[in-house]
């Protein structure tokens, strides 16, 4: 991959050292360390930006299922885990 753009930033001298003194006792240049990390941040967000828009299309989803009479009450899921209950202590 062509590194070709230049990134400046502002931070705190002893962040700087710090940061510097460990690339050196990893034997790995800085800027491979910033490129690594930059790298998971924009994965890390990629991720979570998907998984919301997979749990909006879940909520919306429901909420047609619900609107169509296809869900149940809390009572009648309540019936239901109570008599899952049952059956699993019975066998245990």
């Amino acid at each position: 991959m062509s590194k070709q753009a230049v990134f400046t930033m502002k931070l705190e001298p002893e962040l700087r050292e710090e940061f510097m003194a460990e690339a050196e006792a990893s034997h790995r240049p800085a800027s491979q360390i910033v490129r690594e990390m930059m790298r998971q941040y924009v994965q890390t967000q990629r991720e979570s930006r998907e998984y919301e828009a997979f749990l909006q299309r879940k909520v919306d989803n429901a909420r047609v299922s619900m609107r169509a009479g296809g869900g149940l009450t809390s009572d009648e899921v309540e019936a239901q885990f109570a008599a899952r209950r049952a059956q699993v202590t019975k066998k245990g």
